[in-house]
């Protein structure tokens, strides 16, 4: 380890180490600054691990008993990323996320039907519209993906870089684009990633 970060890297880690358990007392590591609201909300299980200035917010709009983010086992996010619930974030097993990533399950205001909120209304005057986030163990999010409310991101698929993911994303898959569409599938009969073509 002392090759890998050097004496005062190292020192850090370990003051990292020993901040982590005040905050988590089951989570790896936790690299600070970190900003946590509505800790209370929050229900993280062991071996979490974080990189540089993340920030987990969890707003209980709704008075909901059960947590508003749950992350599983093993659960890995980098630096930057952001998630925000009001509602339900769920985040599975040995879930891998990149740098600068996006996660939110709620809205400022409405934006489609005829009963949408009007572009006159100070944005954050307007109501707050949640659905649920779920994500799948063994997912892969890369680097500045948005993951928007209402989806559910299938078991070990992949979201790749810049992707905004504003539907369900398959098991399996690999999606990119903004919005994210399938662009491969897992053959497990073959054992390899087939292309998939949309219609």
């Amino acid at each position: 380890m002392l090759k890998t970060y050097g004496l005062l890297g190292l020192i850090q880690l370990m003051y990292f180490k020993i901040r982590t358990k005040f905050i988590f007392s089951n989570a790896r590591i936790i690299r600070f600054p970190f900003r946590l609201r509505g800790k209370q909300y929050i229900k993280i299980d062991k071996g979490f691990t974080t990189g540089f200035n993340c920030r987990l917010d969890a707003f209980n709009v709704k008075n909901k008993p059960e947590p508003l983010i749950s992350i599983g086992k093993h659960v890995q996010i980098n630096d930057d990323v952001h998630i925000g619930a009001i509602e339900k974030i769920e985040i599975h097993d040995h879930v891998l996320i990149a740098s600068k990533v996006f996660i939110t399950d709620h809205n400022h205001g409405k934006y489609s039907g005829n009963d949408g909120d009007s572009p006159k209304t100070v944005p954050d005057k307007r109501p707050l519209y949640s659905s649920p986030v779920i994500i799948e163990k063994n997912v892969w999010i890369g680097e500045f993906v948005s993951i928007l409310p209402g989806v559910t991101i299938g078991e070990g698929s992949i979201v790749g870089t810049m992707s905004v993911v504003n539907k369900n994303v398959p098991p399996f898959c690999i999606v990119v684009g903004s919005p994210a569409r399938v662009v491969k599938k897992f053959d497990f009969d073959k054992n390899e990633w087939i292309s998939f073509k949309n219609d």
